[in-house]
């Protein structure tokens, strides 16, 4: 098993994380898939490389060896690639430590994790501007909120914030698994960034993530912290919130 083609970011977030006792969602793109030519939607029957394969069950393998933690949930995007990263990231850490980890990935069927349906309102309306504007194009005129059939943008990403915030209760420790697609997370760093712009240097790479996790009782009243590329940052869920109404 091999690490060979894990962004390097992701060995620094490592570095980055709080104690182990404070419950950690990991919200990743699924691992190396097979190429398609185009700047649009990837479609839903690409399938993990064997490259991509084996990289899922290296990085949970060396999630487990150097966090002291287990993977206590897991919820996935119901595309099959993503379902295979995280059944094979699984199987990884299941050499290291077979006895804590959860064998159960809850599929997320309604639409949350798969691209770009946590932030549509009507596929008809939002669709053909996809094709027009290709996926970068695309998801920054939607963080500009300037698409029909769109949420508001911070409607959008806080209703997958709450996913995961419910998915990992504070009460427990460990480490949640997300599984998406890379319109998704490009979307969120850059909303919770405070950003209306990003760059292709921006995109998500396979099998790059981000670590969430949150400080509060409610989701509403919580503080969210993230690592993404090296960086740990923070902001207020009801801060954050108000921007939609303003």
């Amino acid at each position: 098993m091999s690490l060979e083609f894990l962004p390097k970011s992701m060995l620094k977030a490592i570095e980055l994380l709080p104690d182990a006792q404070t419950p950690v969602t990991l919200f990743t793109r699924h691992s190396i898939r097979e190429v398609v030519s185009g700047q649009g939607l990837a479609g839903y029957d690409l399938q993990l490389t064997p490259q991509g394969r084996d990289l899922a069950q290296s990085w949970g393998a060396y999630l487990i060896d150097h966090t002291d933690r287990s993977i206590q949930h897991c919820i996935s995007s119901p595309i099959q690639r993503c379902v295979d990263t995280a059944a094979l990231m699984i199987q990884g850490a299941d050499h290291i430590s077979i006895e804590n980890n959860t064998h159960h990935i809850e599929i997320v069927e309604k639409g949350l994790l798969v691209e770009p349906g946590s932030f549509v309102l009507d596929i008809k309306q939002a669709a053909p501007y996809f094709r027009q504007q290709g996926a970068l194009g695309f998801i920054n005129s939607f963080v500009n909120n300037a698409l029909p059939g769109m949420k508001h943008p911070i409607r959008g990403v806080v209703d997958v914030l709450e996913l995961i915030y419910e998915t990992h209760p504070l009460n427990a420790n460990g480490l949640s698994l997300a599984v998406s697609h890379d319109t998704i997370l490009a979307a969120i760093i850059a909303l919770i960034s405070g950003r209306n712009q990003i760059n292709q240097s921006d995109w998500p790479e396979m099998m790059e993530g981000v670590f969430f996790w949150f400080d509060g009782d409610s989701f509403a009243e919580s503080h969210l912290k993230w690592i993404w590329r090296g960086q740990v940052n923070e902001l207020s869920i009801r801060e954050f919130q108000k921007i939609e109404h303003d």
